[in-house]
């Protein structure tokens, strides 16, 4: 049964990634359907930059954002279930939340004036709102095996690092997987304002909608950035599942 579940999700991915392609390669030729939703507008098509372009560097700020939230939310939160930062645990949880519920567009407007415009402050502002679902997970993930367990391994005579890497690691992948996948989810979404300090990112149609009153621009911009949510989601909800089935396995 678990076998049949896992291999439906490869399905899912292959088709939320196909249209994903296809819409962002066939969007500047959909002109009849925009000029209906734009009647008013002789351009209807936003032409400043390529949407295969956009969606790459869109990409990356996720995805490069969201791997430097994931090490350092990971390492923030094994450091605090182990003895030697068990006491910074009440801080780093609180630092963690404080990074997601500061909005930012706050973020950007602070890291500008040190960081420029562009890549930089967007990559930033990502970092720390990415933050806080990675370090809750890792540390509800190794927090959630049984004491049992870990005095099962202290009893076979594993080192502490023997411990981390054989024992609970493994145990809490799933947990942690999913503090990623909410993160990465999240910062897709989130990397749109980036280009109101000149980062590249498909939030550019968008603005350029929101600035001209032209709503095909923002609904060029929006489908794109739904489609390569429901992508991502595809891809960890089908990881998330090997994991599962990689730790039921005997």
């Amino acid at each position: 049964m678990t076998t049949a579940s896992t291999r439906q999700w490869p399905v899912a991915l292959l088709l939320s990634v196909s249209l994903l392609l296809l819409v962002t390669l066939s969007l500047p030729h959909w002109q009849g359907l925009f000029h209906w939703l734009q009647p008013d507008s002789k351009q209807v098509i936003y032409n400043r930059d390529g949407f295969f372009t956009l969606l790459g560097s869109h990409l990356l700020l996720v995805l490069s954002s969201g791997l430097a939230a994931s090490l350092t939310g990971i390492g923030l939160g094994l450091w605090v279930t182990r003895d030697s930062g068990r006491d910074f645990l009440p801080l780093v949880s609180t630092l963690a939340s404080v990074g997601q519920t500061f909005p930012p567009v706050a973020v950007l407007a602070l890291a500008v004036p040190a960081l420029g415009f562009g890549f930089k402050p967007a990559f930033f502002s990502l970092l720390l709102y990415g933050l806080l679902p990675v370090v809750r997970n890792t540390i509800a993930g190794i927090q959630g095996i049984a004491p049992a367990v870990q005095e099962a391994a202290q009893a076979m005579g594993m080192t502490p690092w023997q411990q981390l890497w054989q024992v609970e690691l493994p145990m809490a992948a799933s947990v942690i997987l999913a503090g990623v996948r909410t993160s990465l989810i999240i910062n897709v979404a989130t990397a749109t304002i980036g280009s109101t300090i000149g980062a590249r990112t498909l939030g550019d149609p968008i603005i350029a909608g929101l600035i001209n009153f032209n709503l095909a621009y923002v609904v060029q911009g929006a489908l794109l950035v739904g489609l390569l949510a429901i992508s991502l989601d595809s891809l960890f909800d089908y990881l998330g599942r090997r994991l599962y089935s990689a730790a039921a396995r005997p």
